[in-house]
């Protein structure tokens, strides 16, 4: 399955390598490689330093914290993400630890140290999946996350899997090319929706 993108300019081969899938294997993923991508959101750029975000994970092999952890999902991602080995939810600190003042780029950062983590991944044919389908309150009530955090996304995290493992409408989805918006769309200068000339 080629899921290379059309790109309109030179990308990394990473940056190519990297998609959402869905449909997972069961093949373990060993402590290093989780600790490899850990690692890489660890590094993440964030202001101030904050370093905001937080990873609640658990793995396939420890059946009743991976239960736990389905269970903030909704019905929708757990039909797929079960098969995934790994799941995780990521969750951000709302305030600024040297003056308690809101922090209004969290979320900002999380998505730069998850965006890190995915990028690690897939330079060890691992693939990750975010998705906003969660249950916050039961999370927040079953892992006792603090009143200064929020739980944000959720995470399915393995190696490849065959797209026949799901059901319709995913299995369509899974097979089909990768778009997005052109540059001409999202890349202005002078004024709104005015593309940049260099485009």
């Amino acid at each position: 399955m080629n899921k290379t993108p059309d790109t309109q300019y030179p990308i990394h081969a990473l940056l190519q390598k990297r998609w959402s899938p869905r449909a997972f294997s069961g093949k373990t993923v060993s402590t290093e490689a989780l600790g490899s991508l850990f690692e890489a959101a660890r590094w993440a750029a964030s202001c101030y330093n904050e370093q905001p975000w937080r990873y609640i994970v658990a793995r396939k092999e420890d059946a009743e914290e991976y239960d736990r952890l389905m269970s903030c999902l909704v019905e929708g991602n757990q039909a797929w993400a079960i098969q995934a080995p790994v799941l995780m939810l990521a969750v951000t600190k709302k305030t600024f630890t040297f003056n308690d003042k809101p922090n209004a780029h969290a979320r900002h950062d999380l998505g730069l140290a998850t965006a890190g983590m995915m990028l690690q991944a897939a330079a060890l044919d691992l693939y990750m999946h975010a998705m906003g389908g969660i249950l916050p309150e039961r999370a927040v009530e079953l892992y006792r996350v603090p009143d200064d955090f929020q739980v944000a996304t959720g995470i399915a995290l393995g190696y490849l899997g065959d797209p026949d493992s799901l059901a319709e409408p995913m299995k369509t989805t899974e097979l089909e090319a990768r778009v997005r918006k052109p540059l001409e769309e999202i890349v202005f200068a002078s004024s709104w929706e005015k593309p940049a000339g260099f485009l």
